[in-house]
């Protein structure tokens, strides 16, 4: 796979969902302390059996929180990197509360162009194949996008820490 698309390895995720791998591209030329801490958490495991707690149709698919349910954390916040990466679909950015450099662990994939973050929003990422395993992803069913019975990332890696 990594011929194929020409990674760099140690700047690549690859995320395996009930449906399939996701290839996800990091960004360390537009957030450098949010990939590092991306890839620090996902070499601890931290990642994996993690929900996608909050998923809105149209819009994204948020993940992260050992809590399940948006309030949860590692522990550690990261200062924005506000960038001029773009909010397109596949587009992996951190998720916050008001508070700009109150990014932790949480973060989330857009399914459609989403302009409105762009600027607001930390880009740390873009999902390079397996998007259709992403739209495949349980929805919630009102408008705060809380999922019951969610689906969960089965595992994450680095593609360098991967023998395939």
């Amino acid at each position: 796979m990594s011929e194929e698309l020409d990674l760099d390895l140690e700047n690549t995720l690859f995320m395996e969902l009930k449906d399939g791998r996701v290839v996800i591209e990091l960004r360390p030329d537009l957030a450098p302390n949010h990939v590092a801490r991306i890839k620090e958490l996902t070499r601890e495991g931290f990642y994996d059996g993690l929900t996608f707690h909050r998923v809105i149709d149209g819009f994204m698919a948020q993940t992260g929180d050992p809590r399940g349910d948006g309030t949860g954390g590692s522990g550690q916040n990261i200062a924005a990197e506000f960038n001029h990466g773009q909010f397109l679909r596949g587009t992996c950015g951190m998720a916050r509360s008001a508070m700009p450099d109150s990014a932790d662990s949480q973060w989330f994939i857009c399914f459609d162009s989403t302009p409105h973050l762009n600027g607001q929003y930390t880009v740390w990422g873009q999902v390079l194949k397996g998007m259709a395993h992403v739209d495949a992803v349980k929805r919630g069913a009102d408008r705060s996008g809380a999922v019951t019975d969610p689906d969960q990332i089965v595992s994450m890696r680095v593609a360098a820490d991967v023998e395939d």
